[in-house]
């Protein structure tokens, strides 16, 4: 685990971009600054935030995380994902992955170097060897093996988690965000749960998001704090279509959006770019003006039409999208160029117009950067406009790439131990 400032989200990801502002949410910002005011005082707080897909759930947690930025604390982010629900601690082994910024080159010893380089304050000589086995990383001679059953290593790799999260507690205010946890594993539910009960006593805030179909069981409990998002009015709506076309919209195209967006956030953001990429608009002294009639239909429907209307007009750039969309919601750059096979030039280019197309984020520069979807949803148009048979060519082409850079991983013992 490491300070926030180190850790990368598809918000952090932005470059010289701007969010969109966060409207109709001023009630839930004001929760969430109070329980925080109480978590940092030492009565630990948990807020639960559900809503449907596109409701803002990342972006009322990013408008948290703006205002807090000026203050001193430790922020840790896990983001859950549908493709890894039977992946055993899933969140946080891409968490730790990330905090020591792993690379898929970087020799076994200098893996565990960076491991070791984030795990104070907690006993390095005890952790390091858990979260070394977690993260499939070799241990050579630096430790000995870990002699102890599958039951054992479990029971003490959860200790070390939540030991971590505690010392690093004692240290400074926590923020802690697990998001997305309609699609975590079984055994990260479990730290959560444990998670939970411990911050009880604890300066550390731990911001749960989920869809409405999860049933959190700690609703209830006396440092517990639900929420619920509803979607925006419609002249929240007209707000935000304004803001992201960056200028008054024509009446009709406004009434159109309204209606179809039904008060979805995400799908406003979108729709609003659909059209303003469509060339039905023509930029005018006093706003936007239509170019013509606006034709039947030309405003897609869905949050997925439009999606699909926007990768479409980007072909056929849409094809890296659809080879990101097949390895997850988080790619590396040297993932993506080794399953894609193009040459370089045009690779890059096709990530820099789906990031000015604000479809992908990315942090770091290229062949170190990663890359992130903006939305779950995204990441799911993408792959669904995949044919069944070049998704199972790109699996496969994926799962070569993964046994490859597997058998090149130079080891310094057999004595490590499994993942458990």
């Amino acid at each position: 685990m490491l300070e926030g400032s180190a850790i990368a989200n598809r918000f952090e990801a932005l470059r010289g971009l701007t969010l969109s502002p966060l409207i109709g949410r001023d009630q839930e910002i004001d929760v969430l600054l109070h329980r925080w005011a109480r978590a940092k005082a030492g009565d630990g707080q948990v807020v639960l935030v559900s809503g449907e897909p596109g409701l803002g759930k990342s972006r009322l947690a990013a408008a948290l995380e703006e205002r807090l930025c000026a203050e001193p604390h430790t922020r840790l982010r896990y983001q859950c994902s549908p493709y890894h629900r039977d992946s055993v601690l899933h969140p946080f082994v891409v968490q730790l992955e990330r905090a020591a910024r792993l690379a898929p080159r970087d020799l076994a010893e200098t893996q565990l170097e960076k491991l070791e380089a984030i795990l104070a304050p907690s006993p390095i000589a005890e952790t390091a060897p858990l979260f070394a086995s977690l993260l499939s990383i070799p241990t050579g001679d630096r430790y000995p093996p870990l002699a102890l059953s599958a039951a054992q290593q479990r029971r003490l790799t959860l200790a070390a988690l939540l030991d971590q999260l505690e010392a690093l507690a004692r240290q400074k205010p926590v923020l802690m965000l697990f998001e997305d946890t309609h699609w975590a594993d079984a055994t990260s539910l479990e730290v959560l749960d444990l998670t939970v009960e411990r911050v009880r006593a604890l300066p550390v805030m731990v911001l749960i998001t989920f869809r409405p179909e999860y049933e959190a069981p700690w609703t209830g409990l006396s440092h517990v704090t639900g929420t619920a998002l509803d979607r925006l009015a419609p002249a929240e709506v007209e707000t935000l279509a304004e803001h992201v076309a960056g200028r008054p919209l024509p009446p009709e195209v406004t009434a159109q959006i309204v209606a179809k967006t039904d008060g979805v956030p995400l799908f406003v953001e979108e729709l609003t770019k659909a059209v303003l990429e469509s060339d039905l608009l023509v930029a005018g002294p006093q706003g936007w003006r239509l170019d013509g009639p606006l034709p039947p239909f030309a405003i897609p429907g869905t949050l997925q039409d439009s999606l699909a209307a926007r990768l479409d007009r980007l072909t056929p750039v849409k094809e890296v999208a659809q080879i990101g969309a097949a390895i997850g919601r988080r790619f590396s750059y040297p993932l993506l160029r080794a399953v894609a096979g193009r040459d370089e030039p045009a690779l890059r280019t096709a990530l820099v117009q789906l990031e000015e197309a604000e479809l992908l984020f990315r942090t770091g520069v290229p062949p170190d950067a990663r890359y992130t979807f903006k939305h779950a949803l995204v990441q799911d148009t993408a792959y669904e406009t995949l044919l069944r048979s070049r998704r199972q060519i790109l699996h496969r082409q994926i799962a070569d790439v993964f046994a490859e850079s597997s058998r090149r991983q130079p080891r310094l013992s057999r004595n490590s131990s499994p993942i458990i």
